[in-house]
């Protein structure tokens, strides 16, 4: 029997409902407009959309008018809830979201299951988010694509530069790292952060990315480290706070969204 995913936090992160989530997303890429080029990778937020949706949007709008040509997904992000070596991806057939289903890539997923960090791993993606909430985003802007899912554990940076260069691929590939910034700061001392961060992801020097100053630090390094070798250059697309968006400014959560050329 196919296994598929279904949502974890829908109606918690983003609206359950198709309809009203579509609406949510349309008024986000409103707002977000670009001009900008497509970029080959991407990082951005993954709290609630009320909190970090309109960052996570500048990012996704360099993607308008892409779902011609990107038709494969490489998603990284953090693991919040399951302890964890390495990198876990799914067995699944599909992940479900509000707005229909996202087929996994068996095939990349076999090539990165060649390496040994990487690993079968079912609980650690059954309630995580930071790979969910960016699904309903990439089935607006592309349509139909294929999904090669991994939740990044105590995994060396070396390692998910390894997977991404195994999965790399042309232009029909999109690389997305999903991460927030600071986390539970001041106003004031979250922007120093955040905005030392952003000069550490413009600069490919993943060396100056601390543990507090992210908590993707480890898929966000690995796709510094590729970047530098493959020779792309880094954009801050945006750069905000909890305090900016949805919430108080005594203890915010920073969002970038970064481009990757």
């Amino acid at each position: 029997m196919s296994l598929v995913r279904k949502p974890a936090v829908a109606n918690r992160f983003y609206p359950g409902d198709a309809e009203t989530l579509s609406r949510m997303l349309d008024d986000f890429m409103a707002e977000a407009k670009s001009t900008r080029p497509r970029p080959k990778a991407i990082i951005v937020p993954h709290a609630g959309y009320v909190y970090s949706g309109p960052i996570a949007a500048t990012a996704y709008a360099t993607l308008a008018d892409a779902g011609d040509s990107i038709t494969k997904v490489v998603l990284l992000g953090p693991s919040h809830r399951v302890p964890l070596r390495g990198l876990a991806t799914s067995d699944a057939h599909a992940f479900e979201t509000p707005l229909g289903q996202v087929a996994l890539d068996r095939g990349a997923i076999e090539r990165a299951l060649g390496h040994p960090a990487v690993r079968i791993m079912e609980e650690a993606h059954a309630f995580e988010h930071s790979l969910e909430v960016q699904l309903p985003f990439l089935q607006k802007e592309l349509g139909a694509f294929s999904l090669a899912p991994f939740v990044v554990g105590d995994a060396r940076p070396e390692d998910v530069a390894e997977v991404l260069d195994l999965l790399w691929g042309g232009d029909e590939t999109l690389i997305v790292i999903s991460s927030d910034l600071s986390h539970y700061m001041s106003y004031e001392t979250a922007q120093r952060l955040d905005t030392a961060t952003s000069c550490a992801i413009e600069a490919l020097r993943p060396e100056d990315i601390g543990e507090r100053q992210a908590c993707g630090r480890i898929p966000v390094k690995g796709l510094l480290e590729t970047a530098k070798r493959r020779g792309l250059r880094a954009e801050t697309l945006d750069l905000r706070s909890s305090g900016d968006t949805a919430g108080p400014r005594d203890r915010v959560v920073g969002y970038g969204a970064y481009g990757f050329y």
